[in-house]
């Protein structure tokens, strides 16, 4: 095949409706009301005479997303809550009710502050770059996630 045998593939015209022919006495417009009648221009977001969605949300200001962000907790958190030489991960960050399970799964970061303890943060928690080097002058950690080797990733196929 070449380039100039190929053909734009037919493009499915818009069912047009009000025209008589073989659609019968409403031609496809459904029965009486405006919608039905000829020449007639609506507008979009007419909603038959009542207050219209958009109207009725203009006057509350602002927006809320229903898609939280992360949970944001301080250094200074941790300092409160957590002994030295322990652990920071979501479970204990749950068992401690610093947060919430809806928090869990939206993420948690952690940002800079006050902290003289060393301790170990998982790596499923996110920390700001201030807070990484607060954390390492006290002596604590940021444990990196272990990788597991990607066996399909092999050339050398695997013998018996």
């Amino acid at each position: 095949m070449q380039i100039h045998e190929l053909k734009n593939p037919q493009k499915k015209m818009r069912k047009r409706i009000g025209r008589g022919g073989k659609r019968g006495t409403t031609a496809g417009r459904g029965t009486k009301g405006q919608k039905s009648r000829s020449g007639v221009s609506m507008k979009p977001l007419f909603e038959g005479g009542r207050t219209s969605l958009v109207m009725r949300l203009k006057k509350n200001r602002g927006f809320k997303s229903p898609h939280a962000g992360q949970k944001a907790l301080s250094l200074s958190t941790l300092e409160k809550h957590f002994e030295n030489d322990e652990t920071v991960n979501i479970v204990s960050l749950k068992e401690k009710k610093l947060i919430r399970t809806k928090d869990a799964k939206s993420g948690v970061r952690i940002l800079a502050g006050t902290l003289n303890k060393k301790l170990k943060i998982e790596h499923e928690i996110g920390v700001s770059k201030n807070a990484k080097e607060i954390i390492e002058k006290a002596g604590g950690k940021i444990l990196e996630e272990i990788k597991k080797p990607d066996l399909k990733a092999r050339k050398v196929p695997i013998s018996k």
